[in-house]
C-alpha cells in the first residue's frame, strides 16, 4: 500500500510539474490542444472540432434554396470520383451548373444540412469583409497602414504593412505556418484563448508587398482590422453584409479563441454546409452581384481572383487560382481538402468537403486532388450531353 500511495503521489507531483512548466513558458494552450484532438482520435484539427471550441452563430435572413436542375443527380459520379471519394473520405460533393443544382452526393452521416469546418476557406470569407468595408468607406483602400488600427504592431516593417498585404499574404509577418507541430505559432493560435495578445506580440520582420507567402497570421491581423474599422465582431459583418443578402438556407458558426468578446479565428473555421458554402463562389463569378444587388464591388472581385505577384500565379486576394484546361478556375482551399472551385467560363461551381487532402508537393502549389475533382465534373457534364 506504501508502495502505491508513493506511485500516486509521484505522479500528482509530475503532473503538477508539467502544469506549472506550461505556465511559465507560456505553452499552456497544449493542454487544450491535447484535449480537443488527440481525446478525440485525431493527430490534427478536424471537420467537427467546433463542437469544443466556444463559436459565434453568422445568423441567415430569409433562405434562398438553389434552383435544382431538371436532369438532378441523373448523371453518374465517374468511377475514378468514386474512389477518389473513398480514398480521401469525401463527406460532401455538390456540381452547380448555370445557378442551378446539378449533381450532389454525402457521405458517412452526412447530409444537405450538417455543417463542417471549412478551415482556411474562412480567409476568402474575411477579403470579402475587406472588399465590402472598402466599398462602405469603412477602410479607404487597399493601400491604408495596418497600423492607423493596429498601433500596437511590431517589427522593423510595422509601419510598411498595408491592408492589401495582408489579404495577398505579403506581410513580411515573422510565423511558422507548421500545423503538425505542437510548439509552432500556427498550433498556438488555433488553441489559444487570447488572439488578440499572441498576435500583438509576433512581429513584421520582413519588408511587406514584395512576395506572396501564404501565413495564416495575415488572415488573423486582417480580422483584427476588420473589427477595429467596422465596429462588429466579423460573425456578425459577414452575416449582416453578406449571408443575409446571399439567402443562405442555415446560420453558420466562427469559431472563436473565448467566450463572451472573443474573437474569432479568422484564419479558419467558418462552420456550414456544402450548398451555403457555394454561394462564395457564385458571389465571386458573378462579380460580386446577388439576384440584382451589388453585394460586393465588382472591381474587387475582379481584383481578388487576380495573381498579386507575376512569380506567384497561385495567388490573388485571399483566392488560390488556376489556369487548366484553357481558362482560369479561382477557388477557395482549406484543411483536410475542403474546395469551393469556380469556372466562370462554363458557370460551373464545384464543392468538396472531406476528411482527407490528395498530394500536395513542393513543385505545385495545388494539390493533385483539385485535378480530380475538376477533371471528373467536366467528365460528368459531358455524359450530360449524350
Amino acid at each position: 500500500m506504501k508502495i502505491v500511495l508513493k506511485i500516486v503521489k509521484w505522479l500528482a507531483v509530475s503532473i503538477a510539474a508539467l502544469v506549472a512548466l506550461a505556465y511559465i513558458f507560456n505553452v499552456d494552450y497544449l493542454f487544450r490542444a491535447v484535449r480537443v484532438v488527440y481525446f478525440n482520435g485525431h493527430s490534427t484539427a478536424f471537420l467537427d472540432d467546433y463542437h469544443y471550441f466556444p463559436t459565434r452563430e453568422i445568423k441567415k435572413g430569409t433562405p434562398q434554396p438553389w434552383a435544382v436542375a431538371n436532369d438532378y443527380n441523373q448523371t453518374k459520379s465517374t468511377e475514378k470520383l468514386e474512389q477518389t471519394h473513398k480514398e480521401l473520405q469525401t463527406t460532401a460533393f455538390l456540381i452547380i451548373k448555370n445557378d442551378s443544382l446539378w449533381y450532389e452526393s454525402y457521405f458517412d452521416e452526412y447530409n444537405k444540412d450538417k455543417i463542417s469546418n471549412g478551415f482556411s476557406m474562412a480567409k476568402s470569407i474575411i477579403s470579402a469583409a475587406l472588399g465590402k468595408a472598402i466599398q462602405r468607406g469603412e477602410i479607404k483602400n487597399l493601400d491604408v497602414k495596418v497600423k492607423d488600427f493596429l498601433p500596437e504592431l511590431k517589427g522593423s516593417y510595422s509601419d510598411e504593412l498595408t491592408v492589401g498585404d495582408l489579404s495577398s499574404m505579403a506581410s513580411g509577418l515573422d510565423w511558422d505556418e507548421a500545423y503538425y507541430s505542437p510548439f509552432s505559432v500556427m498550433t498556438r493560435v488555433y488553441f489559444d484563448k487570447d488572439l488578440r495578445k499572441v498576435m500583438q506580440n509576433i512581429k513584421i520582420s520582413e519588408q511587406p508587398g514584395k512576395e506572396f507567402e501564404y501565413k495564416s497570421g495575415d488572415t488573423e491581423l486582417l480580422t483584427m482590422v476588420l473589427e477595429k474599422a467596422t465596429g462588429k465582431y466579423v460573425s456578425d459583418y459577414v452575416s449582416e453584409y453578406f449571408w443575409k443578402p446571399m439567402g443562405a438556407e442555415n446560420a453558420a458558426l466562427w469559431q472563436l479563441d473565448h467566450a463572451g468578446d472573443g474573437i474569432e479565428k479568422g484564419f479558419c473555421c467558418f462552420t456550414t454546409n456544402a450548398r451555403d458554402f457555394a454561394r462564395f463562389g457564385k458571389l465571386y463569378k458573378d462579380f460580386g452581384k446577388w439576384e440584382g444587388e451589388q453585394v460586393l464591388d465588382s472591381a474587387f472581385v475582379a481584383l481578388s481572383v487576380k495573381p498579386r505577384f507575376e512569380k506567384s500565379p497561385e495567388y490573388g486576394y485571399g483566392w488560390w487560382l488556376k489556369h487548366y484546361k484553357d481558362q482560369d478556375f479561382f477557388y477557395m482551399r482549406g484543411h483536410l481538402g475542403q474546395f469551393v472551385i469556380v469556372s466562370p467560363k462554363d458557370n460551373v461551381i464545384i464543392v468538396r468537403l472531406g476528411h482527407i487532402k490528395g498530394l500536395q508537393t513542393e513543385t505545385d502549389p495545388h494539390s493533385n486532388d483539385l485535378y480530380v475533382y475538376i477533371d471528373e465534373t467536366y467528365k460528368m457534364l459531358e455524359q450530360r450531353k449524350k
